[in-house]
């Protein structure tokens, strides 16, 4: 089992991207550090809404705040995101894996369908037989 500190830490921060505004938040703070009224600005939601989301991701340790006299100001907070990152990585190594195989399912299907194809097209271009055109274009047809 895992450092209980970390667990309890990637459970926070989980659950606190759960959440679509919360998301929102830490997307508008990739454009870097921002004062909470701004970001209040940013959402349809009321200003103690959007301060307890930013509690929440405080907490998480997803963002930090520093003051700047009657400002603060939030920062993404890379630690939480790492350990977020971490565990998504093993399922992009298996999301990696089982596309690869679709890959190759489809191109296998593919190969196989092939030679029908051929037939089909070269069937297609020998529609008159032997008493009609062999063109499939009507502007091409012998005039008799």
């Amino acid at each position: 089992m895992g450092n209980l500190a970390v667990t309890y830490s990637s459970d926070m921060a989980f659950s606190a991207l759960a959440d679509p505004t919360r998301r929102a938040v830490l997307d508008l703070l990739l454009q870097g550090r921002l004062p909470a009224g701004q970001i209040a600005r940013a959402f349809p939601v009321s200003r103690p809404a959007v301060s307890k989301h930013l509690r929440i991701l405080k907490r998480a340790r997803l963002v930090r705040t520093q003051r700047d006299g009657r400002q603060h100001l939030f920062e993404l907070s890379p630690g939480a995101l790492r350990t977020v990152d971490l565990w998504l990585s093993r399922y992009r190594a298996f999301w990696k894996g089982e596309l690869a195989n679709l890959k190759h399912f489809v191109e296998s299907a593919q190969a196989r369908e092939m030679p029908g194809q051929r037939k089909k097209a070269a069937r297609k271009k020998h529609v008159g037989g032997k008493h009609g055109s062999t063109s499939t274009n009507p502007k091409r047809r012998r005039n008799r």
